[in-house]
């Protein structure tokens, strides 16, 4: 049965925000910033409109959420100053900004700065570029990084609309999470507007040299001109992925389904802003092997963009809907077995992770109410949350979930909602209809219970045969030259990496490396794999590169656990001279994060 649900949490609040979105709630920001590259700050002014929740006469103060601004001035909408307070910092949530107002005001406008620091911004200098030729900038405002860059309620629980003026020089192009124009202004003032509610996460800035590409009518890509071709070709099926989720899930609700492929300092695969999706450029393998994470981005646009998690315990809901849908969208547009190779990799990934992670972790709600909350972002609240929805589908039948699976979408469409919501849900509109199928604490042993389910059936794919053959012979020593390995795809390529016994031979080692070249693999998800293997086993041949590698790629899934592998494995120095010449190039958020991964030696 499932464990004891907590019950020290109030599981409505958003422990992640110090905002009074339950007294009052901005429902519309109007931005109007300007872009200083030299001084890498965003300077200028925020409207914010809001509405009251409930007792709208003792309501006198606005409670927002910052970090790191420099709050000039607050007034009313006609210019009076208003007094307000900044609290002091916490290291995690920052500060409250405390703004008083009169009973019946309905906006303020925040006069403001952001900090060369940020953590929702990173600042790039012309040779961190492609080009190599003007700086660039990009945000990043999930989980709680928007609030370093406007003064607002930074929680999911408050979606808004918003307007934007973005005052750019140096020719540069500005594009947002909004309708964005491919024609470049002369002026340099690009103007933006978002009609339907979003969660604050999906708040999104890009500014760099970008030109302008459509892969369909309602779809394209923005990147550096010397990276445009390429991402356009890799990408070119989105539309037909746009066409397959709407069979599923209905229309597609916000008009383009636009991307920029970003500086690889990007911190993420992909981030689902709406309209228009952030790409990491470690997607563009040249063969469409990893374009799965363009579906999981786009199925966000349903999952997670349409219906939100409420706090960031409830992340289960947004990237574990997602997560099984993009699988779905692989299928019809790539086939089943690609899509059967990433469910098994999935189920990999998930074992790998619970054998190095505490039970009391191992639910789908991530229990970080009083921690970072990127610590949410794991693979429970992924794929232990994926194979709960594979499960329910094969136990509704597929025609039955995809009927579901739409009424609940349509259900909560610009809703955020909690676990417990989804409960009840399940309870009133579900349970009753497959009351043979799925029960009450077989529901609740997948959401609070630890680890997976005992009946639980780990996924297969035939197409695995051939990789298992493979590793039998390869530890019956057999040379690696002699192991058959026609036809397969990168995802066998990962399986066979990741299903290698722990111990290898350097002369085996050698003999992998030799025979497939996986030290120089420009496939990051293998040269990933690889370097695991090789840190784990003391292959110093790969030192070289696995440095490169992490001097010039910031996506977090990559760095994080190759870091961790070097320190495990003694590579003390190793990890100190390369994070201390790397750190310079990540993200602010990811920075934040490896800092209390990686004790540097001030004294080098």
């Amino acid at each position: 049965m499932a464990k004891t649900i907590e019950t020290q949490w109030d599981h409505q609040h958003d422990y992640h925000s110090s905002a009074n979105v339950d007294s009052l709630k901005v429902t519309h920001l109007s931005l109007e910033l300007r872009v200083d590259f030299e001084a890498k700050q965003l300077i200028g002014h925020v409207q914010l409109q809001f509405e009251s929740n409930n007792n709208p006469n003792n309501v006198q103060q606005l409670i927002l959420d910052c970090r790191d601004l420099t709050i000039f001035k607050v007034t009313d909408k006609h210019g009076g100053v208003l007094d307000f307070t900044l609290s002091e910092v916490d290291d995690v949530l920052g500060q409250k900004l405390v703004i008083d107002i009169h009973q019946s005001m309905r906006e303020v406008v925040v006069y403001y700065a952001t900090s060369p620091q940020a953590q929702g911004l990173q600042w790039l200098t012309p040779e961190q570029t492609l080009g190599k030729l003007k700086p660039y900038l990009f945000s990043q405002s999930q989980p709680i990084n928007a609030r370093s860059w406007i003064p607002l309620q930074d929680t999911p629980k408050a979606r808004v609309t918003f307007d934007a003026v973005i005052h750019v020089n140096n020719g540069l192009r500005a594009v947002m999470s909004a309708l964005n124009d491919p024609k470049m202004p002369e002026n340099g003032v690009f103007n933006f507007a978002m009609d339907k509610p979003i969660p604050t996460h999906l708040l999104a800035l890009a500014v760099g040299d970008l030109a302008f590409e459509a892969t369909g009518p309602r779809s394209g890509i923005y990147t550096e001109p010397g990276m445009l071709a390429c991402a356009v070709k890799e990408f070119e099926d989105t539309e037909a992925m746009i066409r397959v989720s709407e069979s599923l899930l209905g229309p597609y609700a916000w008009g383009r389904y636009d991307m920029i492929v970003l500086p690889p300092s990007f911190p993420f695969g992909g981030m689902e802003n709406p309209m228009l999706a952030f790409m990491t450029p470690t997607l563009i393998a040249g063969d469409k092997s990893l374009v799965s994470t363009v579906a999981h981005e786009l199925a966000h646009s349903w999952t997670g963009n349409l219906v939100s998690n409420a706090t960031w315990r409830d992340l289960w809901l947004n990237e574990g809907f997602t997560t099984y849908f993009t699988n779905r969208i692989v299928e019809a547009v790539y086939g089943k077995e690609q899509a059967d190779l990433e469910w098994v990799n999935e189920y990999t990934r998930l074992v790998s992770e619970m054998h190095s992670s505490d039970l009391a972790e191992q639910t789908l709600p991530a229990n970080v109410q009083r921690q970072d909350p990127n610590l949410a972002f794991n693979r429970f609240t992924y794929d232990k949350a994926s194979m709960f929805v594979h499960e329910l589908e094969w136990r509704f039948g597929r025609e039955a979930f995809d009927a579901f699976l739409f009424d609940y979408v349509s259900h909560f469409a610009f809703k955020a909602i909690t676990t417990e919501t989804f409960i009840s849900y399940m309870q009133q509109h579900v349970l009753p209809t497959f009351s043979d199928k799925l029960s009450l604490d077989e529901l609740n042993e997948w959401v609070y219970g630890q680890g997976l389910p005992e009946w639980f059936v780990a996924p297969t794919s035939n197409s695995l045969d051939k990789v298992h053959l493979a590793l039998a012979d390869f530890e019956q020593l057999k040379s690696a030259s002699s192991l058959n390995v026609t036809g397969w795809r990168v995802h066998h390529w990962q399986y066979f990496l990741n299903q290698l016994p722990q111990v290898i031979t350097q002369e085996q080692l050698l003999d992998l490396d030799e025979s497939f070249n996986f030290t120089l693999s420009q496939n990051s998800e293998i040269a990933c794999d690889w370097f695991r293997v090789a840190i784990r086993n003391h292959y110093d041949p790969v030192l070289d590169a696995l440095s490169g590698f992490l001097m010039t790629v910031g996506r977090a899934k990559f760095v994080k656990p190759l870091y961790i592998e070097l320190q495990v494995a003694g590579y003390h120095q190793e990890v100190q001279q390369i994070y201390q010449q790397a750190r310079a190039g990540y993200h602010p958020s990811l920075q934040v994060q490896l800092d209390k991964i990686i004790v540097i030696n001030s004294a080098g």
